[in-house]
């Protein structure tokens, strides 16, 4: 895929970048060639200083905005940010990517990039309720656009484990109803289960990384 072939060429970059640069002062920097601002990316991702990667990205995005550099410092950030667990930045990448330089075929890998940012993401069932639905929704409009994509079998398990999450976390909150002596309450949350795709018998009680070991 081109966006794959971005990335191998940012790599390479880092690795160019990792043996050629040197300390320098910290001094106001402006009005530099393209190229000087993505070896800065570059750089400062492979020590892993993702603050200043973002902060030369914006140099480069201002005073560069029309680069044949720019899609490969994207794609290199989002990664980076993925590799760093830092997922909301990921996706802001990658949606910099989409809005200016995807095409069908790219997108197809972005927008499951995305998918999969957002479903590593969730770190707490019961704190990241709304990111469970909202990722459940988001998989269901992927297969729906690329059915015969190569990460749709990647894209179903992850469906899966999201289901599986949400089912436990209604039953949770029903037995904790239950225990409250709000049958009314705990009758809510049992009907909304009535409707999965899975049910209690296929699900084994999770272990820590439950949601993210598919990705492993």
């Amino acid at each position: 895929m081109q966006i794959r072939n971005i990335l191998l060429l940012g790599m390479a970059t880092v690795i160019f970048v990792v043996s050629g640069c040197g300390k320098t002062d910290e001094v106001a920097e402006f009005n530099k060639p393209a190229l000087y601002w993505y070896k800065k990316i570059a750089g400062s991702i492979s020590s892993s200083n993702m603050d200043k990667a973002d902060e030369y990205y914006i140099s480069l995005k201002s005073e560069h905005m029309l680069s044949p550099l720019m899609p490969t410092a994207i794609t290199m950030l989002a990664h980076a940010h993925m590799q760093k667990e830092e997922y909301l930045l990921a996706n802001y990448y990658f949606d910099e990517f989409n809005k200016r330089y995807a095409d069908d075929e790219s997108r197809e890998y972005t927008e499951f990039m995305k998918l999969k940012a957002s479903f590593l993401g969730i770190k707490d069932v019961y704190k990241d309720q709304k990111l469970i639905m909202d990722s459940i929704n988001k998989a269901k409009v992927y297969l729906m656009r690329y059915p015969g994509s190569e990460y749709a079998p990647l894209v179903n398990t992850l469906l899966v484990r999201l289901h599986m999450s949400q089912y436990l976390l209604n039953e949770n909150i029903a037995a904790l109803y239950e225990r409250i002596d709000k049958p009314e309450a705990a009758k809510i949350y049992r009907e909304k289960n009535k409707s999965s795709l899975v049910e209690m018998a296929d699900i084994t009680p999770p272990q820590q990384g439950f949601l993210g070991k598919i990705f492993d």
